[in-house]
């Protein structure tokens, strides 16, 4: 959604991989309209698929970027897949692309892609921004060739972190492991090269959601479950199924949370939405399985006839039948161990009565948290803090619910996704490109 609006506004076009698999790598572009953008779709080859998108992608760098060494696979066919796949993007790309073109690359999967087109001769201004957490430096350098990762990296212009936290742990590994130095005005020069750094918190297009809160399907999804509540008071979570979600953690304190108070157990209930995905990772097979086990664990023990704690839901909702979920919870558990930023939080506050609004537990681990104090900020890692944040929300007066989601309904709308868009893609216009090498240096034009 955001960068469908982000394309809309300046015309441009959406490059990447079909989620097709071809015997034989071609090369060949497919055309699609999508909501008015026009996309450009490219088939991998299954081997591709295997090695970039499962192995390197999902095996190796999203654990290690969410500070799961222990689940961290270290392959080198994984990483030889990661390196030919980007190549054969740059490649594909590249007869594309109009001298003033501005091309955002986004994301852990194409990291490469910058150096990978700058070696096919694109002098173009080239941004990428990280939607992932960056990891400390000690981790990372348990990734064999992460000085090469890193170094690609500065074929950039611009890189784009979601908090100061994930900009800081990249700035620390370039200083102490490439002995990198700062060059001002948020510049980082190392490899020989120098490229801007900067933080752009992403957002949600607000009055789109409100407007999808208020639709029909919207209205009579929050009437549905309304009634479903019995009166009852409804929370819920919204996680796609990944160990970085703490979805187990959450269970727990929500488990905790029924242990130590018995006389609110009927009064209140979780719908956990949990979509699967990467399903053909050992990984996640291994939490699902999990989940099912514990949320059946916990209604087998405090279930009554009429009451059931926690009604566990793997399957995707369109958006505007979240945001009639949303706005009938009156708790909205967001609870991950480590995040890049978490639009669930801004979606639930942006769906809420402003006469009667509910209450946003996050965890401190969030990218959000940056910017959503005033959230009940609590650690996913501890069940009893989990336990007091929820009896918290539910017994919260009225008069600090309202005054806490006003504070939080002006940051989703300070940090809305057309100024994320626009913050960076004037960043990026802003650099002033300097040299003619494979990534030339690179200062920015306002810097004064």
């Amino acid at each position: 959604m955001a960068l469908s609006a982000a394309l809309r506004k300046y015309d441009g076009l959406w490059f990447g991989w079909s989620g097709e698999t071809t015997d034989h790598f071609t090369g060949d572009l497919k055309y699609e309209d999508r909501a008015g953008v026009t996309v450009a779709l490219v088939d991998l080859e299954a081997q591709d698929v295997e090695e970039y998108y499962n192995g390197y992608a999902n095996k190796t760098l999203w654990p290690l970027f969410h500070h799961r060494v222990d689940l961290t696979a270290y392959e080198r066919s994984y990483g030889e897949g990661y390196e030919r796949v980007n190549r054969r993007f740059a490649e594909v790309l590249a007869p594309l692309i109009e001298p003033d073109d501005v091309i955002w690359i986004h994301d852990y999967h194409l990291i490469p892609m910058a150096r990978d087109l700058r070696r096919l001769g694109i002098r173009n201004r080239i941004g990428f921004f990280l939607h992932t957490p960056w990891p400390v430096r000690q981790l990372l350098v348990t990734l064999p060739h992460h000085r090469r990762l890193v170094e690609s990296l500065f074929a950039y212009d611009l890189i784009g972190f979601q908090t100061q936290e994930w900009l800081d742990l990249f700035r620390d590994y370039v200083i102490s492991e490439a002995r990198g130095e700062l060059s001002g005005y948020g510049g980082l020069e190392a490899f020989g090269r120098r490229v801007q750094i900067g933080v752009f918190p992403i957002g949600i297009d607000v009055q789109a959601f409100i407007d999808a809160r208020n639709s029909r399907e919207g209205t009579r999804t929050y009437d549905r479950m309304a009634a479903s509540a019995a009166f009852r008071s409804m929370m819920v979570g919204v996680d796609r199924l990944d160990y970085s979600k703490g979805l187990e953690e959450r269970m727990l304190g929500y488990e905790q949370f029924l242990f130590d108070n018995p006389d609110m157990r009927a009064d209140v209930f979780l719908v956990q939405v949990t979509p699967i995905s990467r399903d053909d990772v050992d990984t996640y097979q291994d939490i699902r399985a999990r989940l099912d086990a514990l949320a059946g664990r916990i209604n087998g023990e405090f279930a009554d006839m009429d009451w059931q704690p926690i009604r566990y839901l793997n399957r995707s909702y369109r958006r505007d039948q979240l945001a009639g979920i949303y706005r009938a919870a009156k708790v909205c558990l967001v609870t991950p161990l480590r995040d890049g930023m978490n639009l669930v939080a801004k979606e639930y506050v942006a769906a809420q009565n402003p006469d009667d609004p509910g209450v946003l537990i996050l965890s401190r681990f969030a990218g959000a948290a940056e910017q959503m104090g005033e959230a009940l900020l609590v650690n996913p890692f501890s069940r009893e803090e989990v336990a007091e944040a929820i009896k918290k929300a539910l017994t919260m007066p009225l008069s600090e619910r309202v005054r806490k989601w006003a504070a939080l309904m002006q940051v989703v709308r300070d940090t809305d996704v057309g100024i994320w868009r626009d913050s960076f893609v004037g960043a990026l216009n802003a650099v002033e490109i300097v040299g003619d090498g494979d990534a030339p240096f690179h200062t920015r034009a306002d810097a004064a």
